[in-house]
């Protein structure tokens, strides 16, 4: 007598189900993670804006002998800045403001703590 041993390899719908299963509930758990990573890291990006914006201030005070009060803006400032300009991480605007007192920007959309159209500057 002979025994068929030939088999068909494979999964079962049950094994399957679970791997599938498994894989949604790691996703999960690491999709908020990879949200929060990505506001914190824009934010970031902001605020290096921001920091560069101050120093392009300093340099252009310096430069041009203005002091406390006096105001600028951002095209004032292009020879200060790396390639003239700052280059915007979700579409926010920036505002130089009077040398002295801290620049900002506004977005529209959230980022970390601040709200939409809040002014965010430097912590």
């Amino acid at each position: 007598m002979q025994i068929k041993t030939d088999r068909c390899g494979g999964f079962t719908i049950v094994e399957l189900m679970t791997v599938v299963a498994i894989i949604g509930l790691l996703l999960a758990i690491a999709i908020p993670n990879f949200v929060k990573t990505r506001d914190t890291s824009q934010l970031t990006a902001v605020y290096n804006n921001l920091r560069i914006i101050e120093s392009a201030k300093d340099q252009w005070a310096l430069e041009n002998k203005k002091g406390t009060g006096d105001l600028t803006n951002l095209p004032a400032l292009s020879d200060f800045l790396k390639g003239g300009t700052i280059k915007p991480v979700v579409h926010e605007v920036y505002e130089a403001n009077l040398i002295g007192s801290p620049a900002y920007a506004t977005t529209n959309v959230r980022l970390g703590t601040y709200a939409p159209a809040v002014q965010i500057s430097i912590p």
